[in-house]
């Protein structure tokens, strides 16, 4: 009798042990919304490094050496070398509040 139910009970166990894991292991079924949250949260990630992708981008283009802006130049010459007249305003847009 041992012999002939071996096998549909090692079968059971397989079937239950892989079961389980599809619905409750790391990619199952209740770590679905989980899975969900990451990815609303790497998405606005995502979002916001395109943001400054084009930023740089955008300052890149500026500096370009056939037809660098004049103002982005003379900025960010002042700024490197600390090169500043006593009549100057100086207004930092790098630092957000």
């Amino acid at each position: 009798m041992l012999r002939r139910a071996g096998p549909p009970a090692a079968l059971l166990i397989v079937g239950a042990f892989f079961g389980g894991y599809a619905i409750m292991g790391p990619n199952g079924a209740l770590a679905y919304g989980d899975i969900q949250r990451q990815l609303v949260k790497r998405q606005a990630d995502l979002a916001m490094l395109d943001k400054q992708r084009t930023e740089l981008k955008n300052r890149v283009a500026l500096l370009d050496p056939r037809h660098a802006d004049p103002d982005m130049v003379d900025e960010l010459a002042r700024k490197k070398l600390n090169v500043v007249h006593p009549d100057d305003v100086i207004v930092d847009l790098s630092q957000k509040p």
